[in-house]
């Protein structure tokens, strides 16, 4: 945009407000949703025919105008939807008509008037009363490109959803995918809690976290990585069944398939195993995306960039961890089972490529061979179960393979999208799991779970069995839209600062400095 088309908006609005017209005033009346009058037009057509013609008002933001003399269309949208409005010297008179010449694309402005049907069978607004309700000083981008840059779009939100319908319909299909999850588990007598987002222990799953200092207590906290341990503390004091859509933070790398920042749905359910939190996360998925969609095959954008089918009918497959490994790898991780230098030695044996191998223990040794080697051929929605006691610290072992864990993740596109099992509730068991995470963190895994005494404290106190998983909803939101990007499903991505940006906030500091020196001279 030039500085000469900003000044000009600046220059209407001086003018605006010369006449007397408020461009931005505090309210606007109750008015009809746009999407509404079709209805409201077939209920009135003898009136729209002949005879008095009722009036509606409208309000939202003008996306178009087209001027002819004495006579202008334009298009109004609003939350519901957008009409044709039309404007007449006519009707409106020439003094009011002349304000026309101070909107601009963009504009958020209310219209009252009658409807009518125009020769080619448009819906139409005649405007009798125009009122200005937010003037723009910025132009909307080019209505039918919208934002092309990737990056303008996770900067500017605003404008690729004012633009681009589709955007919209993404989110919006996020919020009832949201809204549709919630409903089911509340109809299945789960209770909705929520648990701290600052926390004195980086606990519940294994990633670097994000630290800061909490001046009032003089402590360390950090910002929770999962919720899972205050949840499982909650079913120990009662709660049977209990979820919460947590914001959870990974001071970890970015790529397209992960976030420092996320939403999870995480819940847990008493006395049910992975088995039964299998049978009810597959009713629960497939219920509501049909719900959504209308149907179970869906189509999603594949790691090639084409569109593959998925089929999410139920039931889903169960894959053994260490057997996949094992047909796709050749090397059966349980010969080595807690064995980091001997896994380390097969994998080299069968000459698989693995970064900072003698860095990683066992369990990430596992579990970089699953992901870099069998995960990339899992497309259709699956379990992958039964994975290792050591990448699952908080998972309960196997009564009959003690190596490995009741553990299950979803599938879909290549990419986990629920991570579950069977809870450990022998404090025990967890005591020694939590001094396994703390050895390899003396041995340099920043990823490791820290100790958590008082969550030890409180299963002593007693636990029911207990079963539970954490969904990724960015991911699976992302993978149902089509999109190959979970900053596309999140509305507002954190980025690093414009340098425009900086440059001009920068020169505002400055301004405000040498403004406040002159101030302290005078004084």
């Amino acid at each position: 945009m030039s500085s000469n088309e900003y000044q000009d908006r600046v220059r209407k609005v001086s003018e605006l407000k010369e006449r007397g017209v408020n461009p931005y005033p505090s309210r606007f009346k109750d008015s009809d949703k746009i999407a509404d009058l079709p209805n409201k037009t077939r209920k009135l057509e003898s009136i729209l025919k002949k005879g008095p013609r009722a009036d509606f008002t409208i309000r939202g933001r003008l996306m178009t105008m087209r001027e002819h003399g004495k006579l202008a269309f334009a298009d109004l949208k609003d939350f519901s939807g957008r009409i044709q409005i039309c404007f007449m010297q006519d009707v409106l008179g020439k003094e009011k008509y002349k304000l026309l010449r101070k909107i601009d694309m963009g504009d958020f402005i209310g219209a009252t008037g009658e409807l009518f049907i125009t020769k080619h069978g448009q819906l139409t607004l005649l405007v009798k009363q125009l009122t200005f309700l937010g003037k723009t000083l910025r132009p909307l981008p080019e209505k039918w490109a919208g934002l092309q840059d990737r990056e303008a779009i996770y900067r500017q939100r605003y404008l690729d959803l004012v633009t681009q319908d589709e955007s919209m319909q993404r989110f919006l299909l996020r919020s009832r995918f949201i809204s549709e999850l919630r409903h089911y588990l509340d109809n299945h007598d789960f209770q909705e809690v929520e648990t701290p987002i600052l926390a004195s222990k980086a606990s519940g799953a294994t990633a670097r976290p994000f630290s800061t200092h909490h001046n009032a207590l003089d402590i360390d906290v950090y910002l929770r990585i999962a919720p899972e341990l205050y949840l499982k503390r909650c079913v120990a004091g009662g709660f049977e069944r209990v979820y919460e859509f947590a914001k959870c933070f990974r001071n970890e790398g970015m790529d397209p398939s992960h976030l420092q920042e996320f939403t999870m749905l995480e819940y847990y359910a008493a006395y049910w195993n992975y088995e039964d939190n299998m049978k009810f996360t597959e009713k629960m998925l497939t219920s509501v995306i049909k719900k959504l969609f209308g149907k179970l095959k869906v189509d999603i954008l594949g790691r090639d960039g084409k569109n593959v089918k998925v089929d999410f009918k139920a039931p889903w497959p169960r894959l053994d961890f260490g057997e996949l490994i094992k047909k796709d790898c050749g090397i059966d991780i349980y010969e080595h089972y807690e064995d980091a230098d001997g896994l380390r030695k097969a994998i080299k044996k069968k000459k698989i490529k693995v970064e900072d191998a003698d860095k990683m223990g066992y369990g990430n040794l596992c579990d970089y061979l699953y992901k870099k080697v069998s995960r990339p051929k899992l497309i259709q929605p699956c379990f992958v179960i039964n994975h290792p006691a050591s990448t699952k610290p908080l998972a309960r072992r196997h009564d009959d393979n003690p190596h490995t864990c009741e553990t299950f993740q979803l599938l879909v596109n290549t990419w986990e999208l629920i991570n579950a099992y069977s809870e450990i509730v022998d404090p025990q068991d967890q005591l020694d799991r939590f001094m396994g995470q703390a050895e390899a963190q003396a041995g340099g895994d920043e990823d490791a779970m820290e100790m958590d005494i008082d969550y030890i404290r409180c299963m002593e106190h007693g636990m029911p069995p207990i079963s539970g998983w954490g969904m990724g909803i960015d991911r699976i939101i992302t993978l149902l839209t089509g999109q190959d990007n979970l900053r596309d499903v999140v509305l507002f991505p954190l980025m690093r600062p414009a340098a425009e940006d900086m440059k001009a906030e920068k020169k505002i500091r400055d301004k405000i400095r040498k403004k406040a020196r002159k101030a302290a001279k005078k004084a």
